[in-house]
């Protein structure tokens, strides 16, 4: 047992601190690990995982929309309004905005003449949304693993930054797959591997920025920390597009937005 004077490791970082020159060290070398046993860097048992994730964005929620202003410089919307062109919604369309949070891709998406539903766990996310009284917008609590949703009844899934949350990704998938109709699609919007010549300054801002940026706006710097490493925990570009292929979907590509920050894949349900 160290004693009470040995509160403190080399480098001068306490031992309750994360140390971010280790953090850059971990993300050199930690490559993506089942999503159901991790938070971030730790390992946990899948039910802690699910309920930690559950209470970061229970305490977020107020202010999760300014801090994906401030962390991402604006840049979440235009790739959100991208992803959203790519869907193309069209009259008659039964459209699933899956951990669609606040509801901000669900309004860009809706019209009278289509139905458009957010589906989230985080019940704290949704009612931010509802308190806008978003247009066409409607609201149904559910996870991924477990859509409450029937077979071959959605014409289209969008997920913007949430599909790296699930706790059992390839049950997620397949239960996309089952709810979507014949050639309906899915269209994942996640964080990814930016190009090599980018990644050191991607990782400093990442580690030593959002954090610090997570306790002065949101008063939450453990939940920005899980989002830094949970990014660095998650597939790849290509990795990601095989585990579409996998779990049931074809013509499954990817574009990559701002130098793979962010990524986009689409993949359809097979007719």
């Amino acid at each position: 047992m160290s004693g009470v004077g040995d509160s403190r490791t080399e480098g001068g970082h306490d031992r309750g601190e994360p140390n971010p020159h280790r953090q850059l060290e971990f993300a050199m070398s930690a490559g993506p690990n089942d999503l159901e046993s991790s938070f971030g860097y730790h390992n946990v048992a899948a039910k802690e995982r699910r309920d930690r994730i559950r209470r970061v964005f229970s305490a977020v929620a107020p202010r999760y929309d300014l801090m994906n202003d401030l962390m991402s410089f604006g840049l979440h919307r235009l790739w959100k309004l991208r992803m959203v062109e790519v869907a193309e919604p069209t009259r008659g369309d039964v459209i699933v905005d899956l951990a669609g949070g606040t509801g901000d891709v669900a309004q860009a998406m809706a019209g009278p003449d289509r139905q458009v539903v957010v589906c989230d766990p985080a019940l704290a996310m949704m009612e931010i949304g509802r308190r806008r009284g978003l247009e066409h917008v409607s609201w149904i609590a559910g996870e991924a693993e477990s859509l409450p949703f029937a077979t071959g009844s959605v014409d289209c899934i969008t997920i913007a930054f949430g599909i790296r949350n699930v706790t059992y990704l390839d049950r997620a998938l397949s239960e996309m797959v089952r709810v979507l109709r014949p050639g309906g699609r899915l269209l994942c919007l996640e964080f990814s591997e930016p190009q090599r010549w980018l990644k050191p300054f991607y990782d400093l801002f990442s580690f030593l920025v959002i954090p610090r940026l997570g306790a002065w706006v949101a008063r939450e710097p453990e939940a920005y920390r899980y989002l830094v490493e949970s990014i660095r925990r998650f597939p790849d570009q290509e990795q990601l597009k095989s585990i579409f292929e996998q779990t049931g979907f074809s013509d499954v590509h990817y574009r990559n937005f701002s130098f793979g920050i962010a990524c986009l894949h689409v993949g359809s349900k097979p007719p």
